[in-house]
């Protein structure tokens, strides 16, 4: 009874911190996103420069990124050549700070509702790339749902009250680098047997987009900088918006670390619906039924897509498993015959 009772208060406790984890994630990811709005939004804190805020990040995330492992040693950092980094970190480091630009720079065009509507088309995106590097097996099925996804997004954007062509090319935009980073990073590090949690990517990636951005940075947002003498840099609200994306990545690592990756795909679902019900009330952007119905449409085949890959996935678990029980059972036989033989020699001898 008591260790029956200690077993189901194990899996409660389990419970609870799976939930837990999950819940911090969608609250910061929450916070980041507002936040960033805020930051850049004409209408709120009225600061557009979707370059030097990802800079600002990147720039925090590489020092304490770099005082975590460095000089704290809470985490262990990844051996990598020269010719490994510059071949593989670099690129996905160009590519993760193109979509940060993008996707920052479409919260002065777009809504937050709106925003998170376009991103349900990123499995599209990842799969579309994914098959066009031959990382993906191309399924009649599978791109008859990224179409439903397509078409789900394309009615949400029709119903959009507060269309901007610009702001949805830029988001667009967005959801092609991420996509092309995430299948970048299967090829370039995965496959080297590279792996790299949200705080040794921070280390490697982060001071490379920081290099990327200022170029365009000294081009498209110093010369107004300058010209803006009344601005004064706010160390309170740019020092906590940089500690909750910071934040972010820490939540990712305990999220995919404890939980899995699935999880998170589920909680981002979650979060995202939040997101528009919050745009809706608090910031009082427009959401019309068509708005709704179009991300209902694209949900449902996000929804699809998660289960098929989570069949997918436990499939070939189950597959690995019997291969391993088979290989374990030949063993079992090849040294049952051995000593068979063996006791037999004995006897005749």
């Amino acid at each position: 009874m008591g260790k029956g009772g200690s077993l189901s208060e194990g899996v409660v406790k389990k419970i609870l911190l799976s939930y837990s984890y999950v819940a911090i994630w969608i609250f910061l990811s929450f916070t980041v996103i507002v936040y960033n709005k805020y930051i850049l939004d004409k209408k709120m804190y009225n600061w557009p420069f979707p370059i030097s805020l990802t800079m600002i990040h990147m720039s925090f995330c590489s020092t304490l990124a770099f005082l975590l492992i460095k000089v704290f040693k809470v985490v262990e950092p990844v051996s990598m050549s020269r010719e490994v980094f510059l071949s593989s970190v670099v690129p996905i480091g160009a590519l993760y700070s193109l979509s940060l630009w993008l996707s920052n720079s479409a919260y002065i065009y777009l809504s937050v509702s709106f925003i998170q509507m376009l991103k349900a088309l990123m499995p599209v995106a990842v799969y579309s790339i994914g098959v066009l590097f031959k990382k993906e097996g191309f399924k009649t099925d599978t791109m008859v749902n990224m179409l439903s996804i397509s078409f789900g997004v394309a009615i949400a954007a029709y119903g959009e009250a507060r269309f901007d062509t610009w702001g949805v090319m830029l988001q667009l935009g967005a959801v092609a680098f991420e996509a092309t980073r995430l299948v970048m990073i299967q090829i370039l590090l995965t496959s080297k047997g590279i792996t790299l949690n949200p705080i040794t990517s921070l280390y490697y990636v982060a001071p490379c987009c920081f290099v990327f951005l200022l170029v365009p940075w000294i081009f498209v947002e110093l010369p107004v900088l300058r010209e803006t003498s009344s601005f004064h840099f706010d160390f309170f609200v740019f020092g906590t918006n940089s500690l909750c994306a910071f934040a972010l990545n820490l939540a990712v690592f305990l999220l995919v670390g404890k939980t899995s990756a699935l999880t998170m795909n589920v909680a981002g679902v979650v979060k995202d619906w939040l997101l528009i019900a919050f745009s809706w009330s608090v910031i009082k952007d427009t959401v019309t039924p068509i708005n709704l119905f179009g991300y209902g449409l694209a949900f449902l085949g996000v929804a699809y897509y998660n289960h098929s890959k989570l069949q997918a996935l436990k499939a070939k678990e189950a597959q690995k498993k019997s291969a391993q029980a088979d290989e374990e059972a030949g063993r079992l036989l090849e040294e049952r015959e051995g000593e068979g033989i063996g006791k037999k020699s004995e006897s005749q001898g």
